[in-house]
C-alpha cells in the first residue's frame, strides 16, 4: 500500500549510515542543508506523485561526493550511489540509474535539463531561494574556501557569485513551475540590482559569520 512517507527502514539505514557523513562538509552543505533537501524534495515528490523512497533516496546522496573535487562533485555523487550495493534491498537496477542520473543532474550550473522528474526534485530542492539563506550561505562558503580574503575580497567575491549564478543573467534554472523558488528568486535578484541594500544584509550576516 502507498504511504505518504519513504519506507522506515529506508529512512533507519539514511539517517544511520549515509546522513553522518555530511558533518565533514563546509557549512553551506552540512547536515542541516541535506536535511532541508530531503525535507524539499520529499514535498515536491508528493506533489508530482514520484515515488518517495527514490526522492529520498537521491536527495540524501546528492552532496557526497564533496568529499573530492567540487568541481565534480555532483558527478562522484552519483558513483557513491550507483556503488553503494546496500541499496539494492529498496531498488531495482532501473531505478538506481534512474537516481545515479537525478543526483548527476542536480547541479546549479548544469548546462541542460535534468533528464527525469527525478533529477528536477533534487535540482528544485538543492535551491532554497531564500534570500536570507542564500546569503548566509555563500558568506559562509567564501569564509571556509577563501580565508585569505579582507571583508571587500569576500564583498567582491560574493557579489560576483550573487550576479552569475542568481541575477536574471545567471545560470541558475528552475525546473518546476510554480515552486516557492520562483517568488523567492525574485526577492533576491531585487537586492542584487539594489547593491547599497544589499550591502547592509552582507554586512550583518557577515558580522554574525566572521
Amino acid at each position: 500500500m502507498m504511504t505518504n512517507n519513504p519506507s522506515l527502514d529506508l529512512v533507519e539505514f539514511v539517517e544511520t549510515q549515509i546522513l553522518p557523513q555530511y558533518a565533514q562538509f563546509d557549512k553551506a552543505h552540512n547536515m542541516e542543508h541535506v536535511t532541508r533537501v530531503i525535507r524539499s524534495s520529499l514535498d515536491l515528490a508528493r506533489r508530482t506523485g514520484a515515488d518517495l523512497d527514490m526522492a529520498y533516496a537521491i536527495a540524501a546522496y546528492h552532496d557526497l561526493g564533496l568529499t573530492g573535487p567540487r568541481a565534480i562533485h555532483h558527478i562522484t555523487s552519483g558513483k557513491i550511489l550507483m556503488a553503494d550495493a546496500r541499496l539494492k534491498r529498496w531498488f531495482s537496477p532501473e531505478q538506481l540509474k534512474l537516481m545515479k542520473e537525478a543526483v548527476e543532474d542536480h547541479r546549479a550550473s548544469a548546462s541542460r535539463a535534468p533528464r527525469s522528474i527525478y533529477g528536477k526534485i533534487v535540482a528544485e530542492a538543492d535551491r532554497d531561494i531564500d534570500p536570507e539563506l542564500v546569503i548566509r550561505r555563500t558568506i559562509q562558503f567564501g569564509l571556509s574556501n577563501y580565508p585569505q580574503l579582507d571583508k571587500e575580497g569576500h564583498w567582491h567575491r560574493f557579489m560576483k557569485h550573487m550576479d552569475e549564478k542568481y541575477s536574471v543573467n545567471g545560470y541558475l534554472r528552475l525546473w518546476i513551475q510554480g515552486s516557492e523558488n520562483e517568488r523567492k528568486l525574485n526577492e533576491l535578484r531585487s537586492l542584487i540590482v539594489n547593491p547599497s541594500k544589499m550591502r547592509e544584509v552582507f554586512d550583518r550576516i557577515f558580522s554574525e559569520e566572521a
